[in-house]
């Protein structure tokens, strides 16, 4: 293990070697990365569904529950990083463009409007 933490590249790489070693690739369809993605999201949910506000906010003081948190932000990356090779989807660039329609769509205040999310 290095000091400094992988690519997105170098991640997706090691899930595709980790699925080939044991011929998981024909489960991993659009539909079925799609599905565990959003079972995988949902348990990162579970996690804060009945925190206050302030205790969401301090969810990771405690060992145990920041395990938990960690370990399903990873499966969620994990199976969108997933999804993207399969698809053929840049996350990075995917990103960058969304951040840049958001940012006309939304501009700051005393920019061409004050637009609120909807």
């Amino acid at each position: 293990m290095t000091d400094h933490p992988p690519d997105l590249a170098a991640l997706q790489r090691r899930l595709a070697e980790f699925a080939a070693a044991r011929n998981w690739q024909p489960y991993h369809t659009p539909k079925n990365l799609v599905a565990a993605l959003s079972v995988e999201a949902s348990e990162l949910v579970e996690i804060f569904q009945w925190l206050t506000p302030e205790q969401s906010e301090r969810v990771m003081a405690d060992p145990g529950t920041a395990h938990r948190v960690r370990d399903e932000v990873a499966d969620v990356l994990a199976y969108l990083l997933q999804l993207c090779e399969v698809l053929g989807v840049d996350p990075l660039a995917a990103l960058a463009a969304k951040i840049e329609r958001n940012e006309l769509r939304f501009p700051a205040p005393g920019g061409r409007g004050d637009a609120t999310p909807g």
